[in-house]
């Protein structure tokens, strides 16, 4: 443990998010005082990964997905969505030159120091980039000289730049090869994938020039000890046996091909490089290790990656026994796009289980993730043509809406998601609820519904959604309005009203609490703003064990944004903090807020 007393200069824009801009210097004000550093060269020891010192290492981290490799889904492109796909289209739409800018934009944009130094503020230890080859390589049918490699500068100089500011922070980064020449599965938009070329497993050139990639980076990286280690190829899906019925090879028993592929890879990082970890993943999309074990090298960690099923133990039993089994370490090294309770539960059992994770991803256009990028109208233009549900824009609005959105990609533009940290780092081993933000009341002041209290489900809100467990076979949506926080709690936006957000879809016996802090003792009529088609809505209002109201009717509005207030007088609060707790008897309705009187 180290401690570091002398704390960074972070310089906000005036037009940053507020909450974003106070909470970081709070954070940087308070974490500060407390770091856990890396500790020189990671390495394999049996079922662990160690420092130099022998100490036990759980990598917390986040993969920058979207940076290098933009898939569709970040960028709201649900059609045509790998990213040589939508930067056609895009040229289409604006010219070369103005595509190269927005491209040479965002991935100034999407990373800089603030993002890793605010990683390390909220508690991450650990960094994982995903690598598109095209970066640091030409494709091999642009090479000028059929079997040679060219090697491009921006890549490195990314990655040297990312390695230096993991470096001031006392972080480990992971290198991941997420888009490999010619591309290692089916999935294509995860590693750009062109169907008019060669994949990399029909073609010998994308794999020499894969393996020659590696040792190009050990080489540059071999005596560098912020780097964790080489991930060397990210969640291969391809059907090497019956590439019809398993095209993305979750039930390939051999893996021959694979394993041939990652043996040679090691052989070339090991030319260059004895002392880094490599880390290896199965196929079908990384956790099928049919016919690949045991590990042919004294330094290698076994990833896994787990998305949309239970957090029980039943859910990585197959990568404990493997562990069991090979005595080697695993690493779950990519997993998230779920709500705050997956989230919580998930790294509980990962940590108790000693499986260190890295999250996906740390920011895009979504908001479960801690980092949201913001859209903008010419930009939603943009995607709804390139989705087929709209007309062509003019040049001018393309050229405006993705400079636009490349300059929102930077961290001092992003909406931060404080609840995501929360669920992250307090909420696993945590299970107190905390308030969201301060709530002093006094009269004519205004509770927000979205503003309730911070914590698991259960105990800072009810929610009888909370998570997509789709693969164990239980779908959900968690927050079905996908804005504004990552909860169970559903969440819409006001579309008649700027950045204004209400509980919606509201179901029986559902509640929210609030921790409020009341400026004067008194008698206070409360104006619930409320709206609902119908008038079944029945609301309670709590304080601790105290009852302030029941069984409050709420009355159809005439429609899910038409609101209007419901009065509930002579409530009677004490000066001081307490918690608020607001009941829904019977669901049916939104609720925008609540408005405390002094009588």
């Amino acid at each position: 443990m180290s401690v570091i007393t002398k704390q960074p200069v972070i310089k906000i824009s005036p037009s940053a998010d507020k909450v974003l801009a106070v909470l970081l210097l709070i954070i940087f004000s308070f974490q500060y005082s407390l770091r856990s550093n890396a500790q020189g060269f990671l390495k394999a020891n049996g079922k662990q990964i160690v420092n130099e010192k022998g100490e036990n290492v759980l990598l917390k981290g986040m993969g920058l997905g979207g940076w290098m490799l933009q898939e569709g889904y970040m960028l709201h492109i649900e059609k045509e969505g790998q990213q040589h796909k939508i930067r056609e289209r895009i040229t289409a739409l604006m010219g070369e030159k103005e595509t190269q800018e927005f491209y040479d934009t965002w991935l100034a944009n999407f990373i800089q120091k603030i993002d890793i130094d605010s990683m390390h503020a909220w508690g991450f230890n650990s960094v994982r980039l995903p690598m598109h080859y095209n970066l640091y390589t030409l494709p091999v049918e642009n090479e000028p000289v059929a079997g040679q490699n060219t090697w491009l500068t921006k890549g490195f100089a990314l990655t040297d730049s990312l390695i230096s500011w993991c470096k001031a922070n006392h972080m480990y980064l992971v290198l991941d090869l997420h888009a490999a020449p010619g591309g290692q599965g089916n999935d294509l938009n995860i590693s750009d994938a062109d169907t008019s070329k060669p994949s990399l497993w029909a073609s010998a050139a994308n794999q020499q020039k894969t393996i020659a990639l590696w040792k190009q980076l050990a080489t540059r990286y071999a005596n560098e000890p912020t780097v964790a280690g080489y991930d060397i190829l990210n969640e291969p899906n391809f059907g090497f046996t019956d590439p019809i019925k398993d095209k993305n090879g979750t039930g390939e028993k051999i893996n021959a091909p694979l394993k041939k592929l990652l043996m040679e890879i090691t052989v070339a990082i090991r030319k260059a490089d004895k002392k880094h970890l490599i880390i290896i993943e199965g196929n079908g999309w990384g956790n099928n290790y049919n016919g690949m074990l045991p590990t042919w090298d004294n330094n290698m960690v076994l990833s896994f990656h787990k998305y949309w099923n239970y957090n029980d133990l039943a859910s990585i039993q197959h990568i404990l026994d493997t562990r069991n089994k090979y005595n080697v370490p695993v690493w779950l090294g990519e997993t998230g796009e779920n709500s705050n309770v997956w989230f919580t539960e998930a790294i509980r059992l990962l940590e108790r289980n000693n499986i260190g994770w890295a999250w996906w991803p740390l920011k895009k256009m979504g908001a479960n993730n801690p980092l949201e990028i913001k859209s903008n109208l010419n930009y939603d233009g943009v995607a709804n043509y390139l989705n087929g549900k709209g007309d062509k824009p003019k040049e001018s609005n393309v050229y405006s809406g993705l400079l636009e959105l490349a300059t929102y990609a930077k961290l001092q533009s992003n909406t931060y998601h404080k609840e995501v940290i929360d669920a992250m780092m307090r909420q696993p081993f945590d299970a107190a609820a905390i308030p969201y933000k301060t709530h002093l009341i006094k009269d004519s002041s205004i509770l927000n519904a979205v503003e309730y209290d911070m914590g698991r489900n259960g105990i800072a809100y009810y929610d009888n959604d909370t998570a997509n467990y789709r693969v164990s076979g239980k779908p959900g949506t968690g927050n079905r309005g996908g804005v504004f926080r990552n909860d169970g709690v559903d969440i819409r936006k006001d579309p008649n009203l700027f950045e204004s957000y209400h509980v919606s879809d509201i179901e029986d016996g559902e509640w929210l609490q609030f921790t409020i802090d009341v400026a004067k003792k008194g008698v206070y009529t409360l104006q619930l703003s409320v709206a609902a088609t119908s008038a079944n809505g029945n609301i309670s209002l709590s304080e601790g064990t105290k009852t302030l109201a029941k069984n409050i009717m709420v009355p159809a509005t005439g429609g899910w944004d038409n609101w209007q207030t419901i009065s509930i007088k002579n409530v009677s609060l004490a000066a001081g903090k307490q918690t608020l707790k607001v009941l829904f008897v019977k669901g049916g309705f939104n609720l925008q807020s609540i408005q405390f009187f002094m009588l």
